[in-house]
């Protein structure tokens, strides 16, 4: 059931998307005369088909991995002369500009309104407050400490976790210094400090730029409270409830979350007298951790979650922006986005950051599910961000993507006439030889994380 409903969500963020980016290009072609044959969600045998008032096929296909809009163009086929002013390859070049860059900017106006609509009604994030540092690291060199605050990376504000994550990625495999700007809990004093990297986590599959550092950060304690109980486990065997409070562990008190956690996994296949608080009344239960092997380690696992608690008011911090201003914090979260994942892919080409970290439609898929299980704002967001993801993969100037048909029609603007068919047609040939081998590598990496 869990496999469907992925595969259900992938495929609706997947629709969404394509709709998007083909309508800019369907939108912008009829704006500027253009006759669009055909406006197409997926590939392959066509399930569904309808046509308006001028012409159009609309189509629903059998792989739904894409889309496209097929329009008059007298190099796919005959013209007739009564139609031939509509072609494509009939309009001037400014025009033809204009047709293919408005998938890509339909997708950064989707993200821009999806951001605006998560913000508008308020946006909270967690203070990046230093719970421990290793020794010898890269935050031990710089002299942070437990309990402060990180207020900047880089000059670069870092208010929440999310900001000081954005500010680090930008770091990976880079060498040369990095700041930090601190401060302690109810003071106003404020410390600057530096490190140096060395190639910091270059080549690490999936890194952890936090932990890369050695930090760990501050976590409010949750109460042992039990959120769920997953059928046929020994939690649901031995009585255990949705709304328990775990008192005690074989008479020994248990303060939080992580404490429960540490026993049980401490205890696989050891029977553990249980003392819970359930509706005001204590009771007592024998709960027997099942044994767990993974990647060499045993340990115990009883089956629940934790509930959700809300974190402390004075570790969040809120932005209230009104209409406007979440338009804008809107177009700002775009443009930020947008240059970190060109970042991203120079320093792909660079070496600076494994091509293991590449992902493909089973990775995109398993997120999409996992978001929006944690609610619909998670998934909106997830959208917002591929979103992006897909308009700037198709502004890269490779031929067969729209950014190599950008880059002939600029090329046609300098030198005042087309780019050769043969040289556009070479360039088709090691286009599609690249776009193939960059989704069989994010396939391979998909395939190797299951």
């Amino acid at each position: 059931m869990a496999l469907v409903q992925t595969i259900i969500w992938f495929l609706v963020a997947l629709a969404i998307l394509v709709s998007v980016h083909e309508f800019g290009h369907f939108y912008v072609a009829r704006r500027c005369g253009v006759k669009v044959l055909r406006f197409s969600i997926g590939f392959g045998k066509i399930l569904f088909r309808w046509h308006d008032r001028q012409g159009t096929e609309y189509a629903i296909a059998a792989v739904p991995l894409g889309g496209y809009v097929k329009m008059l163009d007298e190099r796919e086929g005959e013209v007739p002369e009564d139609e031939k002013h509509r072609a494509f390859n009939r309009k001037n070049v400014w025009q033809r500009i204009a047709v293919v860059a408005a998938g890509p900017i339909a997708n950064f106006i989707l993200a821009v309104l999806l951001f605006w609509a998560l913000m508008l009604p308020g946006v909270r994030g967690a203070i990046p407050i230093i719970g421990s540092v290793e020794p010898d690291s890269v935050a031990a060199s710089a002299g942070l400490e437990a309990g402060q605050e990180i207020l900047s990376v880089d000059g670069a504000e870092t208010p929440t976790w999310q900001a000081l994550h954005q500010q680090l990625l930008k770091r990976l495999g880079e060498s040369g210094t990095i700041s930090f700007r601190v401060k302690y809990p109810d003071s106003s004093l404020q410390y600057l400090s530096e490190a140096q990297l060395d190639g910091w986590l270059r080549g690490v599959e999936e890194p952890d730029p936090v932990a890369g550092l050695g930090l760990t950060l501050d976590i409010p304690t949750n109460e042992a409270l039990v959120g769920q109980v997953l059928p046929d486990t020994p939690a649901e065997r031995a009585g255990l409830r949705t709304g328990d409070r775990v008192v005690s562990a074989d008479g020994e008190p248990i303060e939080d979350w992580n404490a429960w956690v540490e026993y049980v996994r401490a205890r696989p296949g050891e029977e553990i007298s249980l003392t819970v608080e359930r509706d005001g009344a204590e009771e007592s239960l024998q709960l027997t951790p099942e044994r767990v092997e993974e990647q060499g380690e045993t340990f115990g696992r009883v089956g629940v979650a934790p509930q959700p608690q809300p974190w402390p008011e004075d570790r969040v911090r809120v932005y209230e922006y009104g209409p406007v201003g979440s338009f804008v914090a809107g177009v700002d979260r775009t443009w930020e986005t947008a240059g970190f994942v060109l970042l991203s892919v120079k320093k792909l080409l660079v070496g600076e950051i494994s091509t293991k970290n590449l992902s493909g439609p089973i990775t995109i898929a398993k997120v999409a599910g996992s978001s929006a299980e944690s609610g619909w704002k998670s998934f909106v967001g997830f959208v917002a961000l591929l979103s992006i993801f897909l308009g700037v993969f198709n502004l890269l100037p490779i031929p067969v993507l729209d950014g190599g048909h950008l880059l002939y029609y600029f090329i046609e603007v300098v030198k005042g006439s087309p780019v050769s068919d043969r040289v556009q047609q070479v360039g088709f040939q090691i286009g599609l030889f690249v776009v193939v081998g960059l989704m069989a590598l994010a396939l391979y990496n998909d395939v190797m994380r299951l």
